[in-house]
């Protein structure tokens, strides 16, 4: 991921093997849209948990999200 990483964002990311680090980006991409449009900012340890858990993109993004 680009841009300037928090001390929360790179201290939820060093939580995760190599192998998932790409994982995390990705979704932080996406999560830190739709989180900063509907509550203003994410969490990136809930993140690193989804991550651990197994989250993985299983579809290709609806064009409408984040379009009200």
């Amino acid at each position: 991921m680009e841009g300037i990483r928090s001390e929360k964002h790179e201290k939820a990311r060093n939580t995760l093997p190599p192998e998932l680090l790409a994982v995390f980006d990705l979704f932080v991409k996406d999560y830190n849209f739709a989180a900063t449009m509907n509550h203003g900012s994410p969490s990136y340890v809930v993140l690193a948990d989804m991550v651990k858990a197994g989250w993985q993109r299983t579809a290709k993004p609806l064009d409408e999200i984040g379009e009200k």
